[in-house]
């Protein structure tokens, strides 16, 4: 079957009909996961408050550059344009969630188990050296998380927006911070992290956490606030109400964006991490 584009029209639910979609359970827990693609595993772990019509752009995007995505279902109703009530309600549901520690400053969310065992059992279905995982937004963190999971070897950390109410927060364990140095440091990896300069929900004093916690291997890029695209769902536009989102709903779609070459750069980061 011939590749659905990267793009379609943003502004129209995504009847997701180019990817296959499996029920997965792990660790005696199930959730629908969508995968497409060839090649090592990318795990896409959606924004709130689902998986939007630019998640799943960024998700072809991932498979057009040589990768078998892994996209878990985590909230929201799936293929759906972001609208601000719906979204609103969905946020308020996944900050009360047993599985996201959306409050805690040094604990991981409960889901990350789960999304380490679907890395584990990604690496065994697809091979190569390893797996991707990119984080946005409320599952920003669990990039990092995942770097517990000797499968995972090309974390990517998008405007982590947990926890909410401490801005220097982590939402990372100590003691699972600690190991995950261990590890960068043991393999010579680093961990790839992006936001803008005004985001609300993730500051610069979360990023200087993480840099404090990690070192050089935390690579941080940190785009000015004009790059973010002014048009956005409803969602974004009224609820998050700043530049958020790096490439998914603030990305510019034209060359020579600094949200294009953000973009990029996260691929590139895929292919010297697990194609190389």
């Amino acid at each position: 079957m011939a590749h659905a584009p990267a793009t379609r029209t943003l502004d129209r639910d995504d009847p997701l009909d180019d990817f296959s979609s499996r029920e997965i359970e792990l660790d005696g827990v199930a959730k629908k996961v969508y995968l497409m693609g060839h090649g090592p595993a990318v795990i896409v772990m959606t924004e709130m408050p689902g998986i939007s019509p630019q998640v799943t752009r960024f998700a072809r995007w991932v498979r057009d550059a040589g990768f078998t995505v892994y996209m878990p279902s985590l909230f929201g109703r799936d293929g759906a344009v972001p609208q601000a009530e719906e979204g609103a309600a969905v946020f308020k549901r996944a900050c009360v969630s047993a599985e996201f520690r959306a409050f805690a400053s040094n604990a991981s969310s409960p889901v990350t188990q789960w999304l380490r065992a679907l890395a584990r059992l990604a690496h065994a279905e697809c091979g190569g050296p390893g797996v991707g995982a990119i984080g946005m937004c409320f599952t920003g963190n669990f990039a990092l998380s995942m770097m517990l999971e000797r499968a995972v070897l090309a974390p990517v950390v998008c405007q982590p927006s947990l926890p909410l109410d401490d801005a220097a927060g982590t939402n990372v364990a100590a003691d699972e911070l600690a190991a995950v140095r261990e590890r960068l440091e043991r393999e010579d990896l680093t961990v790839m992290a992006y936001r803008f300069d005004g985001d609300r929900f993730c500051k610069a004093e979360r990023f200087a956490a993480f840099s404090q916690a990690l070192g050089d291997r935390f690579v941080a890029r940190v785009l000015p606030d004009s790059a973010a695209n002014p048009v956005t769902p409803p969602f974004f536009a009224q609820v998050v109400a700043s530049p958020h989102s790096v490439v998914t709903a603030h990305l510019i779609d034209e060359a020579g964006q600094p949200t294009i070459a953000a973009r990029d750069e996260i691929l590139a980061f895929f292919a010297r991490r697990l194609l190389g």
